[in-house]
Protein backbone atom coordinates (compact mmCIF):
# COMPACT_ATOMS: atom_id res chain seq x y z
CA UNK A 1 0.00 0.00 0.00
CA UNK A 2 1.39 3.41 -0.98
CA UNK A 3 1.91 6.06 1.69
CA UNK A 4 1.24 9.54 0.33
CA UNK A 5 1.95 12.90 1.93
CA UNK A 6 -0.60 15.51 0.84
CA UNK A 7 0.33 19.06 1.81
CA UNK A 8 -2.63 21.41 2.13
CA UNK A 9 -4.66 18.26 2.56
CA UNK A 10 -7.44 19.85 4.61
CA UNK A 11 -8.34 22.39 1.94
CA UNK A 12 -10.76 22.18 -0.96
CA UNK A 13 -8.68 20.19 -3.44
CA UNK A 14 -6.62 18.47 -0.76
CA UNK A 15 -9.55 17.05 1.17
CA UNK A 16 -11.09 15.61 -2.00
CA UNK A 17 -7.75 14.09 -2.97
CA UNK A 18 -7.19 12.57 0.49
CA UNK A 19 -10.66 11.03 0.46
CA UNK A 20 -10.20 9.56 -3.01
CA UNK A 21 -6.74 8.16 -2.22
CA UNK A 22 -8.08 6.52 0.93
CA UNK A 23 -10.92 4.94 -1.03
CA UNK A 24 -8.33 3.57 -3.44
CA UNK A 25 -6.55 1.88 -0.52
CA UNK A 26 -3.64 4.27 0.04
CA UNK A 27 -2.35 5.44 3.39
CA UNK A 28 -2.45 9.25 3.64
CA UNK A 29 -0.61 11.79 5.76
CA UNK A 30 -2.45 15.09 5.57
CA UNK A 31 -0.29 18.13 6.40
CA UNK A 32 -2.02 21.48 6.88
CA UNK A 33 -1.36 24.59 8.95
CA UNK A 34 -5.05 25.62 9.06
CA UNK A 35 -4.14 29.21 8.29
CA UNK A 36 -6.67 32.03 8.44
CA UNK A 37 -6.88 32.88 4.71
CA UNK A 38 -10.43 31.60 5.16
CA UNK A 39 -12.23 30.18 8.20
CA UNK A 40 -10.07 27.29 9.54
CA UNK A 41 -13.23 25.61 10.83
CA UNK A 42 -14.16 24.82 7.23
CA UNK A 43 -10.94 22.83 6.81
CA UNK A 44 -11.33 21.22 10.22
CA UNK A 45 -14.78 20.00 9.16
CA UNK A 46 -13.32 18.61 5.92
CA UNK A 47 -10.76 16.42 7.69
CA UNK A 48 -13.02 15.42 10.58
CA UNK A 49 -15.37 13.75 8.12
CA UNK A 50 -12.48 11.99 6.41
CA UNK A 51 -10.99 10.81 9.70
CA UNK A 52 -14.30 9.30 10.79
CA UNK A 53 -14.45 7.21 7.63
CA UNK A 54 -10.79 6.18 7.35
CA UNK A 55 -9.22 6.42 10.81
CA UNK A 56 -6.86 3.49 10.24
CA UNK A 57 -5.36 4.86 7.01
CA UNK A 58 -5.41 8.61 7.68
CA UNK A 59 -3.04 10.72 9.76
CA UNK A 60 -3.51 14.45 10.25
CA UNK A 61 -0.41 16.52 10.98
CA UNK A 62 -0.74 20.22 11.83
CA UNK A 63 2.34 22.08 10.63
CA UNK A 64 3.92 24.55 8.24
CA UNK A 65 5.71 23.62 5.03
CA UNK A 66 8.24 26.39 5.72
CA UNK A 67 9.53 24.66 8.86
CA UNK A 68 12.39 22.29 7.88
CA UNK A 69 12.51 20.62 11.29
CA UNK A 70 8.81 19.80 11.19
CA UNK A 71 9.02 18.42 7.65
CA UNK A 72 12.08 16.39 8.65
CA UNK A 73 10.13 14.81 11.52
CA UNK A 74 7.38 13.70 9.13
CA UNK A 75 9.88 12.03 6.80
CA UNK A 76 11.77 10.43 9.70
CA UNK A 77 8.62 8.88 11.13
CA UNK A 78 7.06 7.74 7.86
CA UNK A 79 8.31 5.90 4.77
CA UNK A 80 6.71 8.15 2.13
CA UNK A 81 6.20 6.96 -1.44
CA UNK A 82 4.71 10.12 -2.98
CA UNK A 83 4.38 13.79 -2.09
CA UNK A 84 1.46 15.73 -3.56
CA UNK A 85 2.25 19.36 -2.78
CA UNK A 86 -0.98 21.38 -2.79
CA UNK A 87 -0.23 23.73 0.11
CA UNK A 88 0.15 27.35 -0.97
CA UNK A 89 -0.94 30.87 -0.28
CA UNK A 90 -3.69 31.21 -2.90
CA UNK A 91 -5.27 34.16 -4.67
CA UNK A 92 -4.19 36.55 -7.42
CA UNK A 93 -5.46 39.82 -5.94
CA UNK A 94 -4.21 39.26 -2.35
CA UNK A 95 -0.75 38.42 -3.70
CA UNK A 96 -0.43 41.97 -5.05
CA UNK A 97 -0.87 43.30 -1.50
CA UNK A 98 1.43 40.74 0.16
CA UNK A 99 4.08 39.63 -2.36
CA UNK A 100 6.75 38.81 0.23
CA UNK A 101 4.37 36.57 2.15
CA UNK A 102 3.44 34.73 -1.07
CA UNK A 103 7.11 34.31 -1.90
CA UNK A 104 7.81 32.90 1.56
CA UNK A 105 5.00 30.35 1.55
CA UNK A 106 4.96 29.33 -2.10
CA UNK A 107 8.66 29.37 -2.96
CA UNK A 108 10.42 28.74 0.36
CA UNK A 109 7.82 26.13 1.33
CA UNK A 110 8.34 24.27 -1.93
CA UNK A 111 12.12 24.28 -1.51
CA UNK A 112 11.83 22.93 2.05
CA UNK A 113 9.76 20.00 0.76
CA UNK A 114 12.07 19.31 -2.18
CA UNK A 115 15.06 19.33 0.16
CA UNK A 116 13.36 16.80 2.42
CA UNK A 117 12.61 14.58 -0.57
CA UNK A 118 16.25 14.79 -1.60
CA UNK A 119 17.51 14.00 1.90
CA UNK A 120 15.26 10.95 2.32
CA UNK A 121 15.51 9.59 -1.21
CA UNK A 122 11.84 10.25 -2.06
CA UNK A 123 11.59 10.16 -5.87
CA UNK A 124 7.95 11.03 -6.66
CA UNK A 125 6.75 14.61 -6.29
CA UNK A 126 3.61 16.32 -7.63
CA UNK A 127 3.51 20.11 -7.57
CA UNK A 128 0.23 22.01 -7.84
CA UNK A 129 0.94 24.90 -10.16
CA UNK A 130 -1.72 27.14 -11.68
CA UNK A 131 -3.12 28.45 -14.94
CA UNK A 132 -2.03 31.85 -13.55
CA UNK A 133 1.48 31.14 -14.86
CA UNK A 134 0.22 31.84 -18.40
CA UNK A 135 -0.66 35.49 -17.70
CA UNK A 136 -2.23 37.29 -20.63
CA UNK A 137 -1.22 34.56 -23.08
CA UNK A 138 -2.41 35.57 -26.55
CA UNK A 139 -2.31 32.03 -27.96
CA UNK A 140 -5.36 29.92 -27.10
CA UNK A 141 -5.87 27.31 -25.92
CA UNK A 142 -2.92 27.51 -23.52
CA UNK A 143 -0.40 24.74 -24.18
CA UNK A 144 2.38 23.39 -21.99
CA UNK A 145 4.62 23.96 -25.04
CA UNK A 146 4.06 27.73 -24.90
CA UNK A 147 7.40 29.33 -24.01
CA UNK A 148 6.52 33.02 -23.97
CA UNK A 149 4.48 33.04 -20.77
CA UNK A 150 4.60 35.99 -18.40
CA UNK A 151 2.64 35.78 -15.12
CA UNK A 152 1.02 39.11 -14.26
CA UNK A 153 0.59 38.60 -10.51
CA UNK A 154 3.01 37.68 -7.71
CA UNK A 155 0.90 34.56 -7.13
CA UNK A 156 1.36 33.42 -10.73
CA UNK A 157 5.05 34.26 -10.57
CA UNK A 158 5.54 32.14 -7.44
CA UNK A 159 3.87 29.20 -9.16
CA UNK A 160 6.11 29.56 -12.21
CA UNK A 161 9.13 29.76 -9.90
CA UNK A 162 7.95 26.54 -8.26
CA UNK A 163 7.87 24.81 -11.64
CA UNK A 164 11.44 25.91 -12.37
CA UNK A 165 12.65 24.75 -8.95
CA UNK A 166 11.00 21.39 -9.55
CA UNK A 167 12.86 21.01 -12.83
CA UNK A 168 16.16 21.81 -11.07
CA UNK A 169 15.58 19.05 -8.50
CA UNK A 170 14.56 16.59 -11.22
CA UNK A 171 17.74 17.39 -13.13
CA UNK A 172 20.05 17.28 -10.13
CA UNK A 173 18.60 14.36 -8.17
CA UNK A 174 16.60 12.26 -10.64
CA UNK A 175 13.22 12.91 -9.04
CA UNK A 176 10.04 12.15 -10.96
CA UNK A 177 8.20 15.48 -10.79
CA UNK A 178 4.91 16.51 -12.37
CA UNK A 179 3.78 20.15 -12.32
CA UNK A 180 0.02 20.51 -12.67
CA UNK A 181 -1.31 23.76 -14.12
CA UNK A 182 -4.76 23.69 -12.55
CA UNK A 183 -7.52 25.71 -14.21
CA UNK A 184 -10.02 27.16 -11.66
CA UNK A 185 -11.22 24.15 -9.72
CA UNK A 186 -14.77 24.20 -8.35
CA UNK A 187 -17.27 21.89 -6.71
CA UNK A 188 -18.37 20.93 -3.18
CA UNK A 189 -16.07 22.42 -0.49
CA UNK A 190 -14.77 25.14 -2.83
CA UNK A 191 -13.10 27.99 -0.96
CA UNK A 192 -15.66 30.62 0.06
CA UNK A 193 -13.90 33.56 -1.63
CA UNK A 194 -13.82 31.94 -5.07
CA UNK A 195 -16.28 33.21 -7.65
CA UNK A 196 -18.72 30.30 -7.87
CA UNK A 197 -19.04 29.95 -4.10
CA UNK A 198 -19.14 33.72 -3.55
CA UNK A 199 -21.72 34.35 -6.28
CA UNK A 200 -23.94 31.53 -5.02
CA UNK A 201 -23.83 32.88 -1.48
CA UNK A 202 -24.61 36.45 -2.60
CA UNK A 203 -27.54 35.32 -4.76
CA UNK A 204 -28.88 33.32 -1.83
CA UNK A 205 -28.56 36.33 0.49
CA UNK A 206 -30.07 38.77 -2.00
CA UNK A 207 -26.89 40.85 -2.15
CA UNK A 208 -25.15 42.39 -5.16
CA UNK A 209 -22.66 40.32 -7.15
CA UNK A 210 -19.52 42.32 -8.02
CA UNK A 211 -18.52 41.87 -11.65
CA UNK A 212 -15.10 43.32 -12.41
CA UNK A 213 -14.83 44.60 -15.97
CA UNK A 214 -17.64 44.12 -18.48
CA UNK A 215 -18.37 40.48 -17.58
CA UNK A 216 -16.84 39.10 -20.76
CA UNK A 217 -13.72 37.62 -19.13
CA UNK A 218 -13.70 33.87 -19.52
CA UNK A 219 -12.40 31.02 -17.38
CA UNK A 220 -11.79 27.34 -17.95
CA UNK A 221 -13.54 25.86 -14.89
CA UNK A 222 -12.52 22.36 -13.74
CA UNK A 223 -14.92 20.24 -11.70
CA UNK A 224 -13.22 18.76 -8.66
CA UNK A 225 -13.94 15.10 -9.54
CA UNK A 226 -12.27 15.55 -12.93
CA UNK A 227 -9.27 17.25 -11.35
CA UNK A 228 -8.82 14.43 -8.84
CA UNK A 229 -8.98 11.91 -11.71
CA UNK A 230 -6.13 13.83 -13.30
CA UNK A 231 -4.00 13.78 -10.14
CA UNK A 232 -4.53 10.03 -9.78
CA UNK A 233 -3.49 9.67 -13.41
CA UNK A 234 -0.23 11.39 -12.54
CA UNK A 235 0.43 9.02 -9.63
CA UNK A 236 -0.23 6.03 -11.87
CA UNK A 237 1.49 7.03 -15.10
CA UNK A 238 3.96 9.88 -14.72
CA UNK A 239 7.74 9.52 -14.88
CA UNK A 240 10.49 12.09 -15.43
CA UNK A 241 9.69 15.81 -15.43
CA UNK A 242 6.58 17.12 -17.15
CA UNK A 243 4.08 19.96 -16.96
CA UNK A 244 0.41 19.09 -17.47
CA UNK A 245 -2.64 21.29 -17.95
CA UNK A 246 -5.63 20.04 -15.96
CA UNK A 247 -8.75 21.88 -17.12
CA UNK A 248 -11.99 21.22 -18.97
CA UNK A 249 -10.86 22.80 -22.27
CA UNK A 250 -13.99 24.94 -22.50
CA UNK A 251 -14.56 28.49 -21.33
CA UNK A 252 -17.40 30.30 -19.57
CA UNK A 253 -17.77 34.07 -19.23
CA UNK A 254 -18.56 35.73 -15.91
CA UNK A 255 -22.02 36.72 -17.14
CA UNK A 256 -22.70 33.17 -18.35
CA UNK A 257 -21.52 31.85 -14.97
CA UNK A 258 -23.99 34.05 -13.12
CA UNK A 259 -26.82 32.83 -15.37
CA UNK A 260 -25.90 29.20 -14.71
CA UNK A 261 -25.97 29.77 -10.94
CA UNK A 262 -29.29 31.63 -11.23
CA UNK A 263 -30.76 28.68 -13.11
CA UNK A 264 -29.49 26.10 -10.65
CA UNK A 265 -30.54 28.10 -7.61
CA UNK A 266 -33.84 29.37 -8.97
CA UNK A 267 -33.09 32.95 -7.93
CA UNK A 268 -32.17 36.08 -9.86
CA UNK A 269 -28.92 37.89 -9.21
CA UNK A 270 -28.40 41.61 -8.71
CA UNK A 271 -25.21 42.59 -10.49
CA UNK A 272 -22.88 45.48 -9.68
CA UNK A 273 -20.45 46.35 -12.48
CA UNK A 274 -17.02 47.48 -11.25
CA UNK A 275 -13.66 48.40 -12.77
CA UNK A 276 -11.29 45.61 -13.79
CA UNK A 277 -8.83 44.49 -11.11
CA UNK A 278 -5.02 44.43 -11.45
CA UNK A 279 -3.65 40.93 -11.94
CA UNK A 280 -6.84 39.50 -13.46
CA UNK A 281 -6.50 37.95 -16.91
CA UNK A 282 -9.12 38.14 -19.65
CA UNK A 283 -9.15 34.40 -20.38
CA UNK A 284 -7.90 31.02 -19.27
CA UNK A 285 -8.31 28.10 -21.67
CA UNK A 286 -6.52 24.75 -21.34
CA UNK A 287 -5.15 22.57 -24.09
CA UNK A 288 -5.48 19.17 -22.37
CA UNK A 289 -4.25 16.91 -25.18
CA UNK A 290 -1.03 16.05 -23.35
CA UNK A 291 -2.85 15.06 -20.15
CA UNK A 292 -5.27 12.95 -22.19
CA UNK A 293 -2.45 11.18 -23.99
CA UNK A 294 -0.08 10.57 -21.07
CA UNK A 295 -2.39 10.39 -18.05
CA UNK A 296 -5.61 9.10 -19.55
CA UNK A 297 -7.24 12.33 -18.39
CA UNK A 298 -10.81 12.73 -19.62
CA UNK A 299 -12.92 15.45 -17.96
CA UNK A 300 -16.58 14.46 -17.92
CA UNK A 301 -18.52 17.04 -15.89
CA UNK A 302 -19.85 19.93 -17.98
CA UNK A 303 -20.43 23.32 -16.41
CA UNK A 304 -24.21 23.01 -16.19
CA UNK A 305 -23.95 19.73 -14.30
CA UNK A 306 -21.06 20.93 -12.15
CA UNK A 307 -22.88 24.09 -11.09
CA UNK A 308 -26.00 22.04 -10.29
CA UNK A 309 -23.93 19.74 -8.06
CA UNK A 310 -22.26 22.68 -6.36
CA UNK A 311 -25.56 24.43 -5.63
CA UNK A 312 -27.03 21.20 -4.22
CA UNK A 313 -24.03 20.90 -1.90
CA UNK A 314 -24.27 24.58 -0.91
CA UNK A 315 -27.88 24.13 0.14
CA UNK A 316 -26.94 21.24 2.44
CA UNK A 317 -24.42 23.46 4.25
CA UNK A 318 -27.09 25.92 5.37
CA UNK A 319 -28.68 23.50 7.81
Amino acid sequence: MSRILVTGGAGFIGSHLCERLLREGASVICLDNFDSFYDPNIKIKNVEEIHRKFSNQFELVTGDIRNPDHIKQIFQKNPIDYVVHLAARAGVRPSIAEPLFYQDVNIRGTIVLLEACKAYGMKHFVFASSSSVYGENQKVPFSEKDLDIQPISPYGATKRAGELLCYSYHHLYGMNIACLRIFTAYGPRQRPEMAIHKFTRLIDQGEKIPIYGDGSSRRDYTFIDDLIDGILGVLQHHRGYEVYNLGESQTTSLIELVKLIEGAFGKKATIEMLDSQPGDVSMTYADINKAKRVLGYQPRVKMEEGIRRFVEWYKTQKH
